[in-house]
Formats: C-alpha cells, sequence, structure tokens
C-alpha cells in the first residue's frame, strides 16, 4: 500500500500542493505541510486499510493547512511581527532577580523570627487564623478561650508582624 502512496503523491504532488497554497498563502509552509500530509497518510497506512488514499492525502493536507492557518492567526493577535531585537531581547521577565531573592528571603527569615518571639497561643491563633481560614469562633472553641480572647492575640500578632515589616522597610 506503501507504493500506492508514493505513486498517487507524486502524481498529484503539484495540484496537492495549489490546494493547501490557496489556504495558507505561503509556498514554504505549503510544502511542508503537503509533507506532514503524506508522512501522516504513511502512517495511517501502517495501522489500517485506507480505501481513498487520493481523498486521504488531500483532506489531511487540507486539514493541516486549515489548522496552521488557525494557529497563525491566533498568534497574530498576540505577536507583534515588527519587533526589533533589542525589543525581543529586553522583555521583561517575571522572575525575580537574585538580589531580590535575597532579599525576600531574608525578609521571611526576620518575620519568621518575629513570629517565633510571640506567645504560642497567639501563633496558633494567627496561622489558624490567617493560614487556615478558620473563623474566630472554631479558633475559640479548639484552643478552649473566649472569642475575645482569640480576638487579641490575632490582634497582637499582626500588630507585632506590621512593626516589624516597617522597620524592615526603613533598613
Amino acid at each position: 500500500m506503501s507504493a500506492a502512496l508514493n505513486a498517487i503523491f507524486a502524481l498529484h504532488r503539484r495540484s496537492l500542493l495549489w490546494a493547501v497554497m490557496r489556504i495558507v498563502r505561503d509556498p514554504h509552509t505549503a510544502e511542508d505541510l503537503a509533507q506532514e500530509a503524506y508522512v501522516r497518510a504513511k502512517t495511517a497506512l501502517e495501522t489500517r486499510s485506507i480505501d481513498h488514499l487520493e481523498s486521504y492525502l488531500y483532506q489531511t493536507a487540507k486539514n493541516l493547512a486549515l489548522d496552521h492557518r488557525r494557529r497563525r492567526s491566533f498568534r497574530q493577535q498576540f505577536e507583534r511581527s515588527d519587533c526589533s531585537a533589542n525589543e525581543v531581547e529586553n522583555v521583561a521577565t517575571s522572575e525575580i532577580s537574585a538580589e531580590e531573592n535575597i532579599i525576600e528571603r531574608e525578609r521571611q527569615r526576620l518575620f519568621e523570627e518575629a513570629l517565633s518571639k510571640l506567645p504560642g497561643r497567639a501563633r496558633e491563633a494567627w496561622g489558624l487564623s490567617q493560614i487556615e481560614g478558620w473563623s474566630y469562633q472554631q479558633i475559640a472553641d479548639h484552643l478552649n478561650v473566649s472569642r475575645n480572647t482569640v480576638y487579641n492575640d490575632i490582634k497582637m500578632v499582626i500588630g507585632h508582624l506590621r512593626d516589624v515589616l516597617t522597620r524592615l522597610e526603613r533598613g
């Protein structure tokens, strides 16, 4: 069956290229897509029999061309082709710099150190509230204290941490 595919591809290659070319409007892309259609048809023949090989080849090429045009259209919405090399090389990254990473780690260390100096119940109440998302009543029930005590503990932790952050920002 591979010999039949080779013969059909050789006989209809030019027509296949023009069919793809009408969709993608680029001769190099049309050539690539026609070759890809051939490869896909050959791969399909390895697993099953194809009754209308010529139609299969044309339909595969047409589908590939339409997919290519759709992807190109989508990409053009978000990409600019008129960018200079300098603009491309200087695109901002969302990654933090090594310096920012060191500063953030130091802030985290100081934050944890400040948190460790607070009473255990207050730290636990703050963690359950801020990290676990528990309500004050849930925390009060869990710690066996009043809701007002939980409120005061969390208020103390937040005030202490705010003071620490203020000192850090002042340098």
